[in-house]
């Protein structure tokens, strides 16, 4: 099952309406950051699973 367009933008309307123009671009950055940590946070685990399979 897709999203199409129709459905993105009632989503979009209602994070617009929740949160307001104002708040949108603050809460954009701080969704980035969390994604950026995220990954940065997988990426660390497969280095160290890396690591350990090296050892032995």
């Amino acid at each position: 099952m897709r999203i199409g367009w129709t459905e993105v933008l009632v989503i979009l309307g209602i994070v617009l309406l929740l949160f307001g123009a104002k708040r949108l671009p603050e809460l954009a950055r701080s969704l980035g950051k969390s994604i950026k940590e995220f990954k940065k946070g997988t990426h660390d685990l497969t280095d160290e699973d890396k690591d350990e399979k090296d050892k032995k």
